[in-house]
Formats: C-alpha cells, sequence, structure tokens
C-alpha cells in the first residue's frame, strides 16, 4: 500500500515519474529511473497541470474539471447529476443559466450543454455541505451522450465544465407577477428559478404550468408539490398531454387570466415556443415572454464533405447533417463552444479553405468567413482555423 497524503499518493508519483523509461533498455536499472523520468517530465509541456492532476484530477491551470458525486433518477429516463466542480469554476451564476459539460466515452470526449438545476453557491448536506452543482438530463432517442449519462455514466466520473453562460435568467428581485410555461425537460432551467426563489424565501405570485405526457414522466414532481403545499403564493399546475393533448394558449385565459400582466418564461419543445412567439406577438406583449430554446432550427441542408482542422492537422469525414462543432468534438479538436444553439458566438471560428452552410437559412460561407461551428455544416470539402 503506497502512502498518501489527503489524495496524493507517493507510489503514484513514484511511478508517474518512471513512466519516460519504462520502456527504455535500461528500464530494469531502478535507482536510475526516478532521475531519468523526472528529466523527462522537466522537458513536457504542460508540466504544472500534470503535476495538479496527480495530486487532484479537479485541479487544472487549462480548463474546468468537476467530478459526478450523485446520480439521482428522476424519472425512467432522466436524472440529476450532482457535480463538485474543481478550481476556477464561478458559483456565483444566475438562476435559468446552463453549462458545458464533457464526457469521455470510448477514449473522446463528447460535449453537449444543459441547464443548471440548482442555486447559485448551493451547497449539500449530504456531500457534507460543499459547494455542488447540480443538471438535470434527459435521455433523448437521437442523443449518444444523454443516453450514456442516463443509463451509464458511473459516480466518480471526471467531466470537462465549460463556465454558466446565457440570458435565460430570473431577475433580482423576481418580478412580482410571474407565469412559467414548461413541457418535458424543458422544466429544467426553471427549477434553477423555483429553488433559488424558495432558498432566499421570497416566493412572489408564480404560476407554472407543465406539460407531460403522463404523471410519470414529470421531473421533480415531488418537489413541485412541496413547493406547492409550503408557499400559497405559487401554483403548480399540470397539464398531462397523454390525456389532454397539447395545452392549447386558449386555454390561458381560463387557467391564467392574468397572464398579459406577467412575465413569462418558457422552455420546451420549438413548436410550442413558436406557437407562444406568435401568441405573445398578437397580444402585443412580446417583450414580457422570455423563451430558451435546447434545439437548432434546421430549415436548410448541406452537402458533407470533409473537415479540415488546420492546427491540428486533424480531419474527418461527415455527413450534411452534421455540425462542424460535432465533426471536431468527433476528431478528439478542442472546439470552443458555448450554448450549441447559435446565439452565444462563443463557437466562432474562421473558413480558411472551402465552403460550409448555415443550417438554420442556407447561407454559404467561404473562406475568410467567420461561421458560428454550432450551426453550421460541410458545403463539400473545407478548412477551419483551429
Amino acid at each position: 500500500m503506497g502512502l498518501k497524503a489527503g489524495g496524493f499518493s507517493v507510489r503514484g508519483l513514484k511511478e508517474w515519474l518512471e513512466a519516460p523509461v519504462t520502456e527504455s533498455a535500461i528500464a530494469g536499472r531502478t535507482k536510475l529511473n526516478a532521475l531519468r523520468g523526472a528529466s523527462a517530465r522537466i522537458t513536457t509541456p504542460l508540466l504544472p497541470d500534470d503535476y495538479l492532476h496527480l495530486v487532484n484530477p479537479l485541479w487544472s491551470a487549462r480548463e474546468l474539471r468537476g467530478r459526478i458525486v450523485e446520480v439521482r433518477k428522476e424519472t425512467a429516463d432522466s436524472v440529476t447529476l450532482v457535480i463538485k466542480p474543481g478550481w476556477g469554476f464561478d458559483f456565483k451564476f444566475e438562476p435559468g443559466q446552463y453549462i458545458g459539460i464533457g464526457v469521455l466515452v470510448d477514449g473522446r470526449w463528447h460535449w453537449r450543454s444543459y441547464s443548471l438545476t440548482c442555486p447559485p453557491d448551493w451547497t449539500d448536506p449530504e456531500h457534507r455541505s460543499k459547494r455542488l452543482i447540480s443538471i438535470a438530463v434527459k435521455a433523448m432517442p437521437e442523443g449518444f451522450l444523454s443516453s450514456h449519462l442516463v443509463n451509464g455514466v458511473p459516480v466518480g466520473s471526471i467531466v470537462r465544465l465549460a463556465a454558466p453562460q446565457g440570458g435565460f435568467v430570473l431577475p433580482e428581485p423576481p418580478p412580482a407577477k410571474t407565469l412559467f410555461l414548461t413541457a418535458g425537460s424543458g422544466i429544467t432551467p426553471v427549477m434553477a428559478m423555483l429553488r433559488t426563489m424558495d432558498r432566499r424565501g421570497v416566493v412572489p405570485d408564480v404560476r407554472h404550468i407543465h406539460s407531460a405526457r403522463t404523471p410519470d414522466d414529470v421531473m421533480f414532481g415531488d418537489e413541485l408539490r412541496e413547493l406547492h403545499d409550503k408557499h400559497p403564493s405559487f401554483t403548480a399546475d399540470l397539464h398531462l398531454t397523454g390525456e389532454h393533448g397539447k395545452l392549447a394558449l386558449t386555454e390561458l385565459d381560463e387557467r391564467v387570466p392574468d397572464w398579459r400582466e406577467r412575465e413569462t418564461w418558457a422552455c420546451g419543445p420549438a413548436a410550442m415556443l413558436d406557437e407562444m412567439e406568435k401568441h405573445w406577438a398578437a397580444a402585443g406583449i412580446a417583450e414580457k415572454l422570455h423563451i430558451e430554446r435546447f434545439e437548432i432550427e434546421r430549415n436548410a441542408s448541406a452537402e458533407g464533405g470533409t473537415v479540415t482542422f488546420g492546427r491540428t492537422g486533424r480531419s474527418v469525414e461527415v455527413d450534411g447533417a452534421t455540425t462542424l462543432l460535432q465533426a471536431g468534438e468527433s476528431a478528439g479538436v478542442q472546439m470552443p463552444f458555448g450554448c450549441r444553439m447559435g446565439i452565444c458566438q462563443t463557437c466562432v471560428l474562421t473558413v480558411t479553405d472551402g465552403h460550409v452552410r448555415d443550417l438554420r437559412n442556407g447561407n454559404e460561407h467561404r473562406a475568410g468567413d467567420k461561421v458560428q461551428t454550432c450551426i453550421s455544416a460541410a458545403a463539400g470539402d473545407c478548412t477551419l482555423d483551429v
């Protein structure tokens, strides 16, 4: 058994130092291995980060990391992941924002963005009152990573994190009268808002209509009922689409007669949000509607081709439905990203050769143009400056 101090292993340090020479002709001369290995390590780039990772996997000078400390079942196809972030994470995020999470699966990092479901500066007594974050993930039929997170990710997994961002947030103080309209996993950013108000003891006049197919499909169902019973000013209204079909916005006059006076936050399927935008605009109160979209609205297609990532020298052949961001991640290229929805501009890169197409409107971009990689695909062979 190696001697340990906290998370630090003396045996681990010895093995790490000797690793560069274990395959050499003199590897058997153990007294020289540590010295020769240390020399090799000293000449290796990114040495400080290697040392930090050796002592604690969450310590990094280059990237945000976290450890999954709990996987909590919400419904048959959704879970809450409780994560302990490492150095550099900003716990002062705004309720409703999202983070990026990178998970290593079969030797490749896969990235997606998920809404935070916890309040800012959240601590959990069940985890020694350490500051934690949580996200909720619903497995989607076409979603490789979401299915892995729901059905396969083990507690203790180290993940990469991107900083919180997004403008779908609860203001402080909250409006005097609020309406939340959610469906399916669209409830996740709103849960952060509800939990924040509950934690701060400030729950004004809040109405929440949530749509789900059956009672068993309601994420956070028990907690919503508890909040409903705890706060007289909060009303949780469940709409079961399996029994009653999708929510008709004409029902709002009966269910929330003063909906026109309320600031409204809505998150759910694209068709639902499109309908709401038209309904609020027709009522002349479009400015009172705040929307969060989880899907890219694709109105165009691309030809596909070979995407080359110039600085790394890596290439990958993709079809016209695969975004440049997804192509880079599948090739193991560290791609910048944020919302993955074409909103935040974090993923912008320069095309240095070839053509790419915007999947939202079909616009074509060529060498010299800057493009959002999360909503663009290859229109033939192309090269990106990354």
